[in-house]
């Protein structure tokens, strides 16, 4: 069975490795958007987070990956209640899935006939306490966009068909990619994604090399590659687990939230969404570096990816929204 490229192999792309690693801290961060060109390492990124991400605890025969016995949805009538640890979900969301295999499919012949609830559970069921991952996610149909909106919004996964009801716990940090020639991001689906990162292929030639060097050497002996990272992915994934330990005590002072409310409020960004994606993302990183309270320095490193994606068109203004963060924040003290 081929194993992902390790995640600590990746050459470059640090702001999208940095993104992945915050919400992997913080799931409430919300999403990741990740848009570029093609063969920039976007998907190669998201396969790695299965062999990165710590472990969870879930009840055995869980379809929804539930932690305790008590939280399994009836319909799901378990036989094994058994705790086990198994690696977080990280499912793929085709493109032209059928809504009954995202949200699940009801037996309604089998309702009718036998009065008794028969459910398939769907993709969502699978993601619940992981990620859903959407390659070229601008092409995504719209019934499936309005269907992800809904449940990304309540953490809820309803399904009603024929006067039966079904529900079940549908948490997920959503994780899309895309080509920005093939299609823009329709407006509602692009402003659940807590960060978005835009990456480009290389042009130093060395790191070009690099990149070459390292996919040729695990295509070539793959057991040997993973062994030589394997020490970087293990230290990465304890880092991610000690830093979701120390968040609850990581502080936001007065000034914190000041500084993240005048960067949105300066650069235009709609709605308070911008500014608590800002807030959690910087406490995020700073429980990565082990820091006990956010500061400037935390907020301008995370503020491009939280709030590129927020801002409104500006006529009088050619530069692009990254460049336009990048303004500000070297304004702010």
């Amino acid at each position: 069975m081929t194993q992902p490229f390790p995640f600590s192999a990746i050459v470059g792309q640090q702001e999208m490795k940095q993104a992945v690693i915050l919400t992997a801290i913080d799931a409430s961060i919300g999403g990741v958007l990740v848009f570029g060109d093609r063969g920039t390492g976007k998907s190669t990124a998201v396969r790695a987070l299965a062999a990165l991400l710590p472990p969870i605890t879930q009840v055995a025969g869980c379809p929804v990956n539930s932690a305790m016995a008590d939280e399994c949805p009836e319909w799901a009538e378990i036989t094994d209640t058994s705790l086990v640890q198994r690696p977080t979900p990280v499912v793929d969301l085709p493109l032209g899935v059928t809504e009954d295999r995202v949200v699940g499919a009801l037996d309604i012949e089998r309702a009718l006939t036998r009065g008794e609830k028969s459910f398939e559970p769907g993709l969502l069921a699978r993601a619940n306490r992981g990620y859903l991952y959407i390659d070229e996610v601008n092409l995504l149909e719209d019934h499936v966009v309005d269907l992800l909106l809904d449940v990304a919004q309540s953490g809820e996964n309803v399904i009603e068909r024929e006067g039966l009801s079904i529900r079940h716990d549908a948490k997920f940090v959503l994780v899309g990619s895309g080509n920005p020639e093939e299609g823009e991001l329709r407006p509602q689906l692009l402003d659940r994604f807590g960060l978005s990162v835009e990456v480009t292929s290389p042009t130093d030639i060395m790191e070009r090399v690099e990149v070459i060097r390292r996919r040729d050497s695990y295509e070539r002996d793959q057991a040997a590659f993973l062994k030589k990272w394997r020490a970087a992915d293990t230290k990465l994934r304890k880092r991610i687990t000690t830093a979701r330990l120390a968040l609850p005590q990581v502080r936001a002072s007065d000034a914190a939230l000041t500084h993240c409310a005048t960067l949105c409020a300066t650069l235009g960004a709609d709605g308070l969404r911008g500014e608590l994606t800002l807030l959690r993302a910087a406490r995020a990183l700073a429980a990565f570096e082990q820091d006990d309270a956010v500061t400037l320095g935390h907020i301008k490193s995370v503020a491009p990816m939280a709030l590129r994606h927020r801002l409104r068109r500006d006529p009088l203004d050619e530069a692009g929204s990254s460049t336009r963060v990048a303004r500000v924040l070297e304004e702010m003290a």
